[in-house]
């Protein structure tokens, strides 16, 4: 079994952690628009025990700010060739560990296939790109609550597609509830423009809101303008 293999079977065994996506989260102040130059004047909370790649620190920085209580959290921000444009999931062993002594990584694709090239960090538009991560730090935000026990259970109970659109679908949400709606719907639109595509179906359930795996510009302006933080102008 090889290191990435393993990374792969946690994410498994994380399906439909979804539940309580608001419980933890924290939000700070939505903004619209970042850009670099507003970012680089920006003053950041000192953040600990991550590894970032100099190439994104500024936007996982950006990120990072919307997600307090993971200040002191083990992240290893990892740049490398892969298939997956963007992934979040704890070491190996972590998942046997109390939380403070877990360690995560996110694995960022420096290349993947020339399909999926379009949407990996790199192509993507500055707001975008904080929108994507922040959706990967939330995969963290809810692992942090989780013990052991529950991720060895979960591989049984939870391995299904509609599990996959479900988790995915709740960690939309508790991205935006972080405060970081704006960016995702920047993400949500400047992917499906790239791809082509209007939607990432992926279940055969016949409640569309359900085969939303990530969520629509439209439902994340919804779910905004349900919690009061989005404005049509």
């Amino acid at each position: 079994m090889t290191y990435n293999k393993k990374y792969i079977i946690i994410l498994l065994l994380t399906l439909q952690i979804g539940r309580g996506y608001l419980s933890n989260a924290q939000p700070s102040l939505p903004v619209k628009i970042f850009t670099k130059d507003s970012s680089e004047k920006a003053v950041f909370d000192t953040v600990f025990n991550k590894k970032i790649p100099e190439k994104f620190t500024l936007q996982i920085n950006t990120a990072l700010q919307y997600y307090p209580t993971l200040k002191h959290t083990h992240i290893a921000f990892v740049y490398k060739k892969t298939h997956t444009p963007l992934a979040a999931a704890p070491t190996f062993w972590s998942v046997f560990r109390k939380k403070s002594k877990r360690k995560y990584i996110i694995t960022i694709s420096s290349e993947s296939t020339n399909f999926l090239n379009k949407i990996i960090l790199d192509s993507l538009n500055f707001n975008a790109q904080i929108g994507v991560l922040g959706h990967e730090i939330s995969h963290i935000l809810e692992f942090e609550d989780k013990k052991g026990v529950f991720f060895m259970g979960l591989v049984l109970r939870y391995a299904s597609k509609k599990a996959i659109d479900r988790f995915e679908y709740n960690t939309d949400k508790r991205c935006i509830a972080q405060g970081l709606g704006y960016q995702l719907l920047a993400w949500s639109e400047d992917v499906r423009h790239k791809l082509n595509v209007t939607s990432f179906n992926r279940s055969n359930s016949s409640n569309m809101m359900q085969r939303e795996r990530y969520m629509h510009p439209q439902t994340i302006k919804k779910f905004m303008s349900e919690m009061a933080i989005y404005q049509n102008n």
